[in-house]
This record gives structure tokens, sequence and C-alpha cells, in this order.
């Protein structure tokens, strides 16, 4: 093969965006089938470039010419970049956890082991700063999109001058890949109808394979490939996320190795686990629960890592373990129940994080397998936040009651104790275990003031370019530093523009320098980082850590006003090089020094779109959108529709509305359902049941489905064939959040069933369920009774099907 060196590199390929003296990479002869050419990559994609062949009057006296195909710089690597989710610190064996966690162990062993890594302290704001290289807030994501506000660093969007590290390597000749969890697109614009250009495939991935939204069912999720809704765990029954996500993954690598064996690629790996609902398998689950890892309770557990952590090299010998808050229980002061409970949570959550872990090393094994290890550059980040604490005190069977402000007691949690992890719960543990996963620090997921809502384990391997092997890097580096990194490894440039326009600069910095074995205690470079989440903030300077003391507890959200969010707070202050667990809180010895820190947050919060601080949480979940619903009051269906959004649905909550349904029913009659929200966790149907052994079919019922708490019906007749006009008339109590109400249920005029609700669901129906029409797809609202099993399609026709959220309906 000819090879043009680079010194040819720019002879007409100028509209490649090439700049004379810069070392293009040529291979073949130029205007040939098999050429290819790197880019210098300021503008992205590039022009088109000019014709180079010839053209005469006739075929024969002109000469073809093609355009070069666009690829990497020489020795671009593979990435792998994989992040879990509500992992904590300190839950896995690499960093200290009693969890094992082999996969990340053996990345660890190959390369580096970074203990001062550290993320947003919240799962979309944490994804959004990874992809762009920038601050969360500069990304549209200063909070999770479902409480998203409209000012720049809260609208959930991410700007167009802020382009990903998806679009960057796949115009520079990758090939792109996203598997598992999407929380950046903006829950507002996820139905059918889009835009799509903020899903996995607008932002520069080529492949999505995944769920949209903050979390999903594992057996039933509201799974995508591309932007197509997919059900493979229908008939499916074991089916589970996790494995079906490394499947997919493996196969795509396979076939990249097969069909271009020489064409680098991006897998963005990030699975549901270990975010709420916990859903391991029953091999993970006796496996882990046989281990008997979490017997001794929470405190015993917190100083077995802690440890741990010290012989591992993770903390110094001279750390101390923070102390345990006030706000939790200590273990020893538990009853039997719950301690058994509790018990049983945490080794649903092991055993989630420990099959993830094994199904993300079953990916790492593949690449070896395929003999790609050695090009292939593998980022594994435990967790995009601290341990969650949204199971509350006591944890939760279903952890919308969570979001929706409920908590469940101990004792009634029992009814779900022998399935707990099965697709009969959407577990969460209890907080205490939160804790427990983010030693040695203090604090949880949506906490940013202090290491444990931020700090991540986070491991890094490269064969034959980080030469030390099995280190420890103790730098402090942040989420948005990955990027950048990325593209140094592939020699590749953070691009001038985009589709035409023109990109912000890159916040974050390369973390190569951390790689040779002589820079192993190198000072970072990263010497200034700010974090803000939900009104608590810090700011990092130069080995100094300036903090709020959160004012508000994590596990106890509600709709209570919140303290003032500029002097509501106090300020701690952290000399964290030599206390990196912020144990020792300065503030009242260094005033000086405090306000120093102070005045530095506010000078990075305006640069970053930080502002307005806002410190309201479950309230922010009602706030008016750009939605596709905004402003309606009036829906109209017919037919069939599955798998719409919350955003794009008709919304009943903490309101009076009426729903009217005129059907045909054939010859013999008809079962299914005709209209349903959520599922098994909480959500309404109206439908014709399904009968037991022909008994009792086609019966109209309408179902409400408190949060798998409580289910309220309304039983009508069974509708004889011919046309039908079912109403169900309900008028709210108020417009509180969680308000009853009364309910008719009509058919042709008549009423025939009225009840009443003590409360309704406030906040969110389960976001990972839909609105259907027609059908019910992955989990059905009723339980014992009319139970049936989806998608339960009806099986008369619905002519029309209409909802009145109107004026009237106050």
């Amino acid at each position: 093969m000819k090879i043009v060196r680079s010194f040819l590199a720019c002879a007409g390929f100028v509209a490649l965006g090439c700049t004379p003296g810069l070392a293009q990479q040529i291979t073949g002869t130029p205007g040939s089938p098999g050429a290819t050419t790197t880019i210098t990559g300021e503008q992205l994609p590039p022009p088109d470039p000019k014709f180079g062949g010839v053209i005469n009057e006739k075929a024969s006296d002109s000469t073809p010419w093609w355009a070069p195909r666009i690829v990497p710089p020489k020795g671009a690597p593979n990435v792998l970049l994989i992040m879990t989710d509500d992992q904590g610190f300190g839950a896995p064996s690499t960093f200290g956890g009693v969890i094992p966690t082999p996969a990340m162990d053996r990345i660890a062993k190959e390369g580096l082991r970074f203990t001062n890594f550290h993320s947003t302290s919240l799962c979309s704001p944490t994804r959004a700063a990874l992809i762009t290289g920038r601050n969360h807030h500069s990304v549209g994501y200063g909070v999770v999109g479902e409480i998203a506000t409209g000012y720049p660093g809260y609208d959930s969007i991410i700007p167009i001058e802020k382009g990903t590290i998806g679009t960057i390597l796949k115009e520079n000749g990758y090939a792109t890949s996203w598997f598992g969890k999407d929380h950046n697109t903006p829950s507002y614009q996820s139905s059918q109808a889009g835009p799509f250009n903020q899903w996995p495939n607008g932002m520069g991935f080529d492949y999505f394979y995944g769920f949209v939204g903050g979390d999903a069912s594992q057996w039933q999720p509201n799974l995508f490939r591309n932007t197509t809704a997919i059900y493979p765990f229908e008939g499916n029954p074991g089916w589970n996320m996790e494995t079906a996500m490394a499947d997919e993954a493996i196969g795509y690598i396979k076939q990249l190795k097969e069909v271009a064996p020489g064409k680098p690629w991006l897998v963005y790996y990030v699975p549901g686990a270990t975010h709420a609902p916990h859903h391991p398998t029953p091999k993970w689950i006796k496996k882990i629960g046989d281990m008997h890892l979490f017997d001794d309770g929470w405190n015993k557990v917190r100083e077995t890592i802690f440890a741990n952590q010290k012989r591992l090299g993770i903390m110094p010998q001279d750390a101390k373990l923070t102390p345990w808050p006030d706000g939790l229980p200590q273990w020893d002061s538990l009853s039997f129940e719950e301690k058994k409970l509790f018990i049983r949570q945490a080794d649903i959550y092991g055993a989630y994080l420990a099959y993830a872990d094994n199904e993300i090393g079953r990916v790492i094994q593949a690449v070896d397998d395929l003999g790609e290890l050695d090009n292939t550059l593998i980022i594994y980040i435990g967790g995009d936040n601290g341990a969650s604490a949204e199971g509350m005190v006591n944890g939760t069977p279903n952890e919308f009651t969570t979001f929706n402000g409920v908590s469940v007691p101990v004792k009634d949690q029992f009814l779900w104790y022998p399935f707990w992890g099965s697709e009969r719960t959407f577990p969460h543990y209890a907080a205490g275990w939160a804790w427990a996963m983010d030693t040695p620090f203090k604090w949880v997921k949506q906490v940013p003031s202090h290491f444990g809502g931020t700090a991540q384990g986070m491991v890094m391997a490269w064969p034959g370019h980080i030469t030390d092997v099995g280190g420890v890097r103790p730098q402090f580096h942040h989420v948005i530093d990955i990027v950048p990194t990325i593209l140094e490894a592939a020699g590749i440039p953070a691009p001038e523009m985009i589709n035409g326009i023109k990109q912000s600069p890159i916040e974050g910095v390369s973390m190569m320098y951390t790689w040779d074995k002589a820079h192993a205690n190198a000072p970072t470079t990263h010497a200034t980082q700010y974090f803000e989440m939900l009104g608590n903030r810090a700011i990092y300077h130069d080995g100094w850590v300036a903090a709020t003391t959160p004012a508000t507890l994590p596990w106890e959200l509600s709709t209570k006003t919140p303290p003032d969010v500029i002097t509501g707070y106090n300020w701690e202050l952290y000399n964290v090089s030599d206390d990196p667990t912020q144990f020792n809180d300065l503030a009242a010895k260094m005033p000086d020094k405090l306000k120093e820190m102070q005045d530095l947050f506010y000078l990075e919060a305006k640069k970053y779109n930080v502002l307005p601080l806002d410190n309201s949480t479950l309230a922010r979940w009602n706030t008016p959108r750009p939605s596709l619903t905004a402003g309606r009051t009036e829906f109209a269906y017919s037919g069939e529709l599955s798998g719409v959004p919350a955003s794009a649905a008709p919304d009943i909550m903490n309101k009076s509305y009426t729903i009217t349904a005129d059907v045909d029913i054939p010859e013999g009659g008809a079962e299914g359902m005709i209209v349903t929200q959520g599922g098994r966790f909480g959500g309404y149907g109206l439908f014709l049941s399904k009968g037991d052994f022909g008994v009792g079919r086609g019966k109209v019922v309408f179902l409400y489905n408190l949060l798998d708490l409580k289910r309220t019906m309304w039983e009508g007749p069974e509708l004889e064939a011919g046309k039908h006009r079912i109403t169900f008339d309900y008028k709210a109590d108020s417009t509180n959040l969680g308000t009853g109400g009364k309910g008719i249920l009509s058919v042709d005029g008549k009423q025939v069933d009225t009840n009443s609700l003590e409360h309704g669901i406030p906040v969110t129906f389960p976001e990972d369920e839909t609105f259907d029409v027609g059908q019910d797809t992955r989990t059905g609202v009723a339980l014992l009774e009319y139970r049936y099993d989806t998608p339960f399609k009806f099986t008369g026709k619905i002519d029309k099907l209409t909802f009145d959220l109107g004026s009237t309906h106050q």
C-alpha cells in the first residue's frame, strides 16, 4: 500500500479541515476507494473535499476520484467508558467494600485506582458532565431533568455549543454506542414525537440500547433500540436487563471487529445498577446472601470497610473515620424485625452490585477474547454520585413511595420480604446502608458539599500506556476530566466548530499526566472545582474545601418549605490535603480562609450558570415545562397507542377530570385495557375484566393503584355486544398534592358505581411506565382482584377516548 507522509498531507485536502504544517495522516492513494485520512478536527463535520479527479466529455477520458474515508489518528484506542449508578465509594471490594467486584478489581490491577475522583452528587448532572467535559450547570443539568426549571443552568438541555464526546469521536472516524441508562434526554422530549436531537442518537452515539429516565425495572424496563421501544421481556421469564445489555454490547463489539476490524469504537456502558430498583437474579441473591456480608449491621460494616481502605492504600493510615450521624439510628438500637428487614435489603443491594460487576466483567472479557484489550482504554467509574438514601430511614419495597413523600412502616414491608428484588418489588434499602456504603465520608447522594455525595471510586487501564500497573492515584479530579483524557489518549483535539456552531471550551483537564509511575504523587492539574446541588454547595481549591452544612436531610424528602437558600446554611472548612475524610472542621478557627473560599464559590457560580440557587426538591416535580401537553385540557385517542411517557400524557394528578370511552363490543363480549398509566407500583386503568374460567368477563372496571399500597376499584356490568359509552368522572377535594376525591363510574349514561379516594398519588407515577391506549405494556395496575397478564390488549374497538381536564374540573 502506498503511504503518503504527513508533509504531503495538505495537498488537495484543505477542504477536509487540514491546516498546513499539521500532521495529517493519509493511507492509500489519494482519490482511490481505499484511501483514508485523519482530520485536524477544528471543524466537525469537515466540509466535503473538492473533487480531485478529471472530468471530460467521456468517462474513458476522465479520472474518477473518491473522498478519503475519515479515520482517527494512528494508535487511537478503543474506549470502553463504564459507569454504574448510585454505588457509593466504599461499596465495591476495589475500594475497600465487602461486596465482591472482581471486574473492577481486574482493571485496578491492570491499571490505576483513583481515590480522589468526584461527581456532581446526582445522576443526570454527572452524566451530562461526563459526556461533555463541562460542568453540569454549564450544560443545563443543575439538577435531574425531572425537576428542571426555566434557567440556563437548570433546563436539562445540553447546548449545541457544547458537543459531546460521542459527536467528537464519531466525526473523527470512531464507531460510537451507548448502552444502558439515558438520563440526559429531557423528560418533556422523551415521547415518540421527539425531537430526537437530545436522545443518544442525536448526541453523537450511532447506536443506543437502553432506557430513558432516572430508573427502570430490570425485569420490564422502558427499553429502546435507538428511538424505538422494544419489549424483549414479554413471554421471556427470567429476562433481566443487566444480562441482556451485556449480551447486546458484546454482540455489538464482536460485529464491529468482524465488519470493520480496524475501526476504533467508543462504547459508553452505563447500567441501571445500583440505582433502585435493586433487581438482581435469584442466583446472585443466593450467592451474596450465603456470604452473610451485612449480618453485623451498618456500623460494623462501616468499620470493616474503613480498615480495608487503609490496608489497600485507599486511605492514609492517619485518616479518621467520620462520625455516624444523629439523624440515622445506630444498628444496636434496632429491633429484631428491623435488623432482619434491613439485612435483607442490603443482601439484595449487594447481589445487584455483584451481578452488575459480573456482567461488566463479561464485556471486558469479550474485548480480551477478541484480541482488543491492548488497544482499549477502559475507564470504570463506581457510581454517578454517592450511595442513595432515597429509600428513607426504613427502606421501601417501592421507590416511588419516596418520590411521593410516603414512608412505608417496617411491619408493612414484610408483606414483600419473600419477594424482595423480584419483579414484584421496586425496592430500595434503608438510608443507614447508604451512609455505610459511602465510607469513610459524611453524607450521601444529593449532597455535593461533602465527599459522601461526590467521591467515586474510579479505575483506568490501557495496557502499555499506563506504566504504574496496580498503582493508586490521590490527585483531585472530577468527572469533567474524562472527556479531555479520552481526547488526549486518541490524539484528537477539541473542535472549534460542530455543525457550524462555535464550541465553548471544554472545562475539564486531562488525567493522562498521572499515568507514569514518576508522576504518582504529582500535584493535580485540576486546581479549582465548585459543587452545587439543590442549594447545598462547596468549593475545592488547592487542597481546601469550603462547604455548606446540609439544612435538609436527603432521606426525608418532603414539600416542606426549606430554609433561605443563602442565609439558612452554615459553612464548614476543611484542609483535605491533610484531612481527606473531611473530619476536622476549621471554619471557626480560620474565618478569613473560609471567607476567601466562599467568595471563590460565587465567582465560579456566576461563571458556570449556577445562579439562581434553588433548594426546593419535591415541589419542583410539578414545575410547568414546555411539554407537548402544556396548556392542553382536552385529549382524544382511538384504536391503540402505547409507550407514551408521562410528559406527553394527560396529567390527572391533584385535579378533577373526566375520562370518556366510546367502545364497540363484538359478539361474544370483550376484555382488555382501554386506557392506563403506570403499573404495578402505582397508576390507574380503565378496562374490561378478563374474568375467571369465563365467569365475570367483560365487566367495566376503573382501578386506582396508590403506590402498590392500596387499590381502589369502581365496578360496572358486563358489556353486551354493540356500542357503549363508559365515563369515569372524578371530582378532587382540592388541588393540594395528594388530594383525595370522589369518582363516579357510568355506563351508557347510567351511574353504576361510586367510590372515594382518601389520597391520590401526589407527585409522580412510576417513570419507567407509560400511558397506553388499547393495551398495557410492562406491568399491570391490578394485583389480585381483576389481575391480568400484559399486554392485555382490548379485544373490542375503541372508537373514541377522551380526557377532559378543563376549567370546570377544578
